[in-house]
């Protein structure tokens, strides 16, 4: 009789871990995601520099590597070092990991828009050329 209980209580831990986890199985894997790269550009402009999405730190928090020209688009923003993406999926680039810079939200079409700072506004899309 215990080794069906046990039977029981194994399946439903089971069947509850894939429910949360959406059949995917919790991860441990970290830092295991190719990178991404993406152009940034301000205002419309034809000036653009690049921008790199790195390996995952956490959940949610990923290695930046910004172009030292990005700097002519929005001073200050050659500092940042993590990319966050949060749960509405909108990201913040910000230099310790938790202070963003500059955020962004998702964009119509494929890529992002800044909304704080409010200036200058600033595009990131999937440089696909990569």
């Amino acid at each position: 009789m215990k080794l069906v209980a046990g039977l029981v209580v194994s399946v439903a831990l089971f069947g509850g871990a894939h429910v949360l986890y959406g059949g995917q199985g919790p991860s441990t894997a970290v830092g295991t995601v190719s990178s991404s790269t993406y152009r940034l550009t301000a205002n419309g402009d034809e000036a653009a520099c690049a921008v790199q999405r790195g390996a995952a730190v956490s959940d949610g928090l990923s290695r930046l590597e910004i172009a030292p020209d990005c700097r002519q688009l929005m001073p200050g923003i050659e500092r940042a070092k993590f990319w966050r993406e949060q749960a509405d999926g909108s990201v913040a680039f910000s230099e310790n990991g938790i202070d963003p810079i500059v955020t962004f939200g998702v964009a119509d079409g494929d890529g992002y828009e800044s909304y704080t700072p409010t200036a200058p506004l600033l595009a990131l899309n999937n440089d696909s050329s990569n």
